[in-house]
């Protein structure tokens, strides 16, 4: 089993990354993923080749282009915890290029894809907000790429969760085919903290115990979960933001809730 942690230490390299998952590093097949960081002014060229890609403003502001397509003044907010995220989808086939125009920070999500579907801009305003559960189990869900819109193989969507809150809770999976309740899904967590000297935890496990991981992650680090439960939690003090990735051999979110907890949706 590949280490479920990759940790970022908070200065990009070269190119400007500051974390990079693949499919290898991460023993799976379909997940993707790396965050780059760019001065205003700065750019940064590169091909989908053969996947699907994601582009997601973290914070700053930048302009896009891919082929005959261009968007300008994307983002702005300050934070994952200031306003609502922008995003552009890219099929597979795709030279793009980003421009900061501000300081930048910019998450590269990517899946195997054959066609993938039409290049698109998503704006703050075509985010529909969710707040789900409650009391502490209560967390704020920005839908980003998930069903309601079309790609290959990429689910990408943000959670806030409050300090004290758990998320991703009760636990539930999606490791196996088994439709219509469940579909198998590979999913790794982007994680930020604020303020960002924090931490925060989560259990990765399955039913039989062959696996059950309890991780501490802090600002900027990646969990992967390949398979099994999971469930996150925010210490008091420290409000929580994941970007979740999935991407599976079908494209549908359909999940198990762990039996012994599952009472707590009521």
């Amino acid at each position: 089993m590949p280490d479920l942690l990759a940790t970022s230490n908070g200065h990009p390299d070269r190119d400007g990354s500051l974390i990079e998952v693949t499919p290898e590093s991460a023993g799976w097949e379909y997940v993707g993923f790396v965050v780059l960081r760019l001065e205003a002014g700065r750019s940064a060229s590169r091909h989908t080749g053969g996947e699907e890609v994601c582009l997601i403003l973290l914070s700053g502001t930048c302009d896009v282009s891919a082929g005959d397509k261009e968007w300008k003044d994307l983002g702005g907010r300050e934070s994952v915890f200031e306003g609502l995220p922008s995003a552009v989808y890219l099929p597979p086939g795709t030279e793009y290029r980003v421009e900061a125009s501000t300081g930048l920070e910019i998450a590269v999500a990517s899946a195997p894809a054959e066609r993938g579907a039409d290049p698109m801009r998503i704006g703050p305003e075509d985010i529909d907000v969710e707040v789900r559960g409650s009391g502490n189990m209560e967390r704020e869900i920005r839908p980003i790429l998930m069903e309601d819109r079309e790609a290959e193989r990429l689910l990408v969507v943000e959670v806030l969760t409050p300090n004290g809150h758990w998320s991703s809770y009760p636990p539930h999976k999606h490791d196996q085919d088994d439709p219509p309740r469940e579909r198998y899904l590979e999913e790794m967590y982007y994680h930020k903290i604020r303020p960002d000297k924090g931490f925060a935890l989560q259990r990765v496990f399955t039913e039989d115990g062959s696996l059950d991981e309890t991780l501490t992650f802090h600002e900027g680090d990646v969990v992967l979960v390949p398979e099994g439960y999971h469930v996150v939690s925010a210490p008091p003090g420290y409000d929580l933001y994941y970007l979740n990735v999935m991407a599976g051999p079908v494209r549908e979110w359909r999940i198990k809730n762990h039996p012994d907890h599952e009472w707590l949706l009521g």
